[in-house]
């Protein structure tokens, strides 16, 4: 590798760090030139790396966005169709309550994604959630009129609902039951 590239790499990795860190004290603007500044490089160097807020933001949630596919994956290949929802719904839930980068990311629309990689990422998410739900509602496990749309809309709901709760991580589980309870198919008089 050029000296060169090792130096691009290396600035592009702490531009990233500081702004995983303005992220986690609960600053999501990410301003290039701020960033730059606290990062100590020019902000010609920042907007090579990242050219927009957008492209910055895609790259700081790609680690959570990979860690809610592999889940994904997971609950798609679980022999359970119920669990498998859960599995599912529990993996978006926490990624995004765990990282408020892939929660903007993941809350947006496709059409909004700049990076390729963010494409994908989400295309494989939603074949897999289409996969776990289309099951799902096969088996009567889900209710029939909800769609893989209905349920992350309904997760991301979820999340800015526990945003406004006064305690957040202690509501985690009831909300989440909740959610879960909600989306379940209705037993039938014969199924009670």
């Amino acid at each position: 590798m050029s000296p060169q590239r090792a130096d691009a790499l290396r600035n592009r990795d702490l531009l990233l760090e500081t702004a995983r860190r303005a992220v986690a004290s609960g600053d999501l603007s990410l301003q290039l030139n701020e960033l730059a500044r606290r990062a100590g490089m020019g902000v010609g160097t920042a907007y090579r790396h990242f050219p927009t807020r957008r492209a910055l933001l895609e790259a700081l949630a790609a680690p959570a966005f990979a860690a809610v596919l592999d889940g994904a994956r997971t609950a798609a290949s679980h022999d359970d169709a119920r669990t498998a929802v859960e599995v599912l719904v529990r993996g978006l839930l926490d990624g995004q309550l765990a990282d408020a980068a892939f929660a903007e990311v993941i809350a947006a629309l496709p059409a909004d994604d700049v990076l390729p990689e963010t494409t994908a990422l989400r295309r494989e998410f939603g074949d897999l959630t289409r996969t776990v739900v289309d099951r799902a509602r096969d088996s009567g496990a889900l209710r029939a009129d909800l769609t893989d749309e209905d349920l992350h809309h309904l997760v991301c709901g979820t999340v800015f609902a526990l945003g406004l709760a006064p305690e957040p991580p202690a509501r985690v589980e009831a909300y989440l039951r909740v959610l879960l309870d909600g989306v379940r198919a209705p037993r039938s008089p014969d199924r009670a």
